[in-house]
């Protein structure tokens, strides 16, 4: 990859990491203490554990990212499914202290450290494989809180794209503005 297109996947990574983060956050903020903590069933996981795992493998493959192991001797991933927090501001705590980790890591990144090896578990990838790795994973957990959430509110959840039933309103709006060059997430409802 030219440098040129290394910089823009860093840039968009970083981009679509803040995206998400954004979602899970407008999903969690319409919800109540009791409504984070709500398990579904036995075989499902609470908001709050969800949140409490995301944070946990944030701050373990963070941590040191290009010079140590993703898996740190201190995380207990188990516990993660097993202790959710007192309340959401506990969460909501937890949940930044983990972005802050990841942002913290990626930010300072530069194209040519793409193609180094880091190690998860002891398996080797590039850092551009870490990364598409993570965004995956998170994108995967935070599309459970989002649909948890809508669950939990029913007909007073607050839509995070589209509207249901206003697909075609939206396309014309997009349709009528001068074509621009941007990234998809500058524009996503």
């Amino acid at each position: 990859m030219s440098p040129s297109v290394e910089q823009n996947f860093l840039e968009s990574s970083l981009k679509l990491f803040r995206y998400y983060k954004g979602l899970g956050e407008k999903a969690m903020a319409q919800l109540t203490d009791e409504q984070v903590l709500h398990k579904p069933n036995d075989a499902s996981n609470s908001i709050a554990l969800i949140v409490h795992h995301l944070s946990g493998n944030m701050l373990s493959r963070f941590t040191d990212f290009l010079t140590s192991d993703g898996e740190k001797p201190w995380r207990d991933r188990e516990k993660e499914f097993d202790e959710a927090y007192a309340d959401k501001a506990a969460m909501i705590t937890a949940w930044e202290a983990g972005w802050s980790c990841v942002f913290a890591a990626l930010e300072p990144l530069q194209p040519s450290d793409l193609s180094k090896i880091i190690y998860i578990r002891n398996e080797g990838q590039t850092v551009t494989e870490a990364i598409q790795r993570q965004l995956a994973h998170y994108a995967s957990h935070i599309g459970q809180i989002i649909y948890q959430a809508k669950v939990l509110k029913g007909d007073e959840f607050k839509s995070l794209s589209i509207p249901k039933g206003q697909s075609a309103a939206f396309n014309q709006g997009k349709f009528s503005e001068e074509k621009t060059r941007r990234h998809f997430t500058d524009g996503l409802k």
